[in-house]
């Protein structure tokens, strides 16, 4: 198979696709927070949304921010279906490994109050005939999620679409070259024109971790009583409230759990667009991080990286992640 013409039958495929309009893609799913002041407050603060309706209502635009699960996930677990599940798998089977979001229609169809408890399901609404685009050749899947208050009136719906698709190979793309030996990686020394970075804020409760990436040891606190790790460092322990504790050093190795490019606003010290990254340890704790060795637009979930400490300056060394183009 190549990467960008599916190994399958066309015509077969897409009536097995087909199939799966109209079947459930999420069931019995409840927002974990009821619609609150706090929240509303936060987001018009960031959309600069000075309305005053705001926050005896909650903006239409948070429709989906009620139903999200977050990193936690949702309680008893996720409320996606089987079906849903199969589709993607059976895109994932034909080649259609990679996912890009490409568009959302929102309804609203009453305000949302705070107070409100919020319930949602969602029905594969369609899957459109094979595509090709300039990122390769899949398949669009939109859902239909329908949102509603706790007395089951529906406030709204919000309809979500996705290519899975298999990536296109560049033509003439030049042969990759051999894989060299990371050499120590140093930002450029800091000029009038060029700012220096901001220095992380070392209290009490975060000192040993400074003390540790001076030593070249990226160190996780770990509950004495319950034997959880945490990070980053917090005075007690957040599953058993211990304030007893100790240090373990990582093993440094992990994978991107989730990233973001950052394009805008330009921040000093920083030249845009670059990625700023959510590491899984393998000790299973996550952090936020820059990553080294790849261009920000070949970061991907799932990545493996490995752990280097970056010389940004004369006075500050930084725990990074060195990722590696597949």
């Amino acid at each position: 198979m190549t990467r960008d013409d599916l190994d399958v039958d066309p015509e077969e495929l897409y009536g097995r696709l087909k199939a799966y309009e109209g079947r459930t893609a999420a069931s019995g799913g409840a927002g974990r927070d009821p619609v609150n002041e706090p929240m509303i407050r936060h987001w018009c603060e960031a959309m600069g949304d000075t309305n005053p309706a705001y926050p005896a209502t909650a903006p239409p635009t948070m429709l989906q921010a009620w139903t999200m699960g977050g990193l936690a996930g949702h309680p008893g677990g996720s409320a996606r279906s089987e079906a849903y599940d199969e589709l993607l798998a059976l895109l994932d089977d034909a080649g259609c490994t990679s996912v890009v979001a490409t568009d959302c229609e929102q309804e609203y169809l009453r305000p949302l109050r705070p107070g409100d408890r919020v319930t949602f399901d969602a029905v594969i609404e369609s899957v459109s005939p094979r595509k090709t685009t300039k990122l390769g050749t899949g398949y669009f899947v939109t859902t239909r999620m329908n949102v509603r208050a706790g007395d089951g009136e529906l406030v709204g719906t919000h309809r979500f679409r996705i290519l899975k698709y298999a990536p296109a190979r560049p033509k003439n793309a030049a042969k990759p070259e051999p894989k060299r030996k990371p050499e120590p990686t140093r930002e450029p020394e800091p000029t009038a024109d060029r700012p220096r970075r901001p220095r992380p804020v070392i209290n009490r409760d975060n000192a040993g971790f400074w003390e540790g990436v001076a030593r070249h040891q990226l160190l996780i606190q770990r509950c004495l009583d319950c034997a959880t790790p945490r990070f980053p460092w917090l005075p007690g322990c957040g599953a058993c409230g211990s304030q007893r504790w100790e240090t373990f050093e990582a093993s440094g190795a992990g994978t991107v759990f989730s990233y973001v490019v950052m394009h805008h606003p330009p921040f000093p010290a920083f030249d845009p667009p670059y990625a700023v990254v959510l590491i899984e340890l393998a000790e299973g704790v996550r952090m936020v991080s820059d990553i080294t060795g790849v261009p920000y637009d070949k970061v991907r979930i799932g990545m493996p990286v490995e752990l280097e400490f970056l010389r940004v300056d004369e006075e500050l060394e930084l725990p990074v992640f060195r990722g590696a183009e597949a």
